[in-house]
């Protein structure tokens, strides 16, 4: 029986949901950094670990800097 990534408790058939690989309780899939609840597919991932795509995956992990637009307002 698979153990879900976050809780460590098993994942049985009728309450799973795959993602990244692994099956997860569909409450236990949530971005790592605002909680928000998130569907299989639908989400960025880094360092194995979920986020939702906008706004803690592009905030943590896009391009920094400041204004909007233009090459010369980002730092990589």
């Amino acid at each position: 029986m698979p153990k879900c990534p976050k809780c460590s408790k098993e994942v049985y058939f009728a309450e799973k949901v795959t993602s990244l690989g692994k099956d997860w309780h569909r409450p236990c899939l949530r971005c790592q950094k605002c909680n928000k609840t998130l569907s299989p597919g639908s989400h960025a991932e880094h360092g194995g670990k979920p986020y939702c795509h906008n706004p803690c995956y592009s905030a943590e992990f896009g391009p920094k800097g400041f204004g909007h637009g233009g090459t010369e307002s980002h730092k990589y």
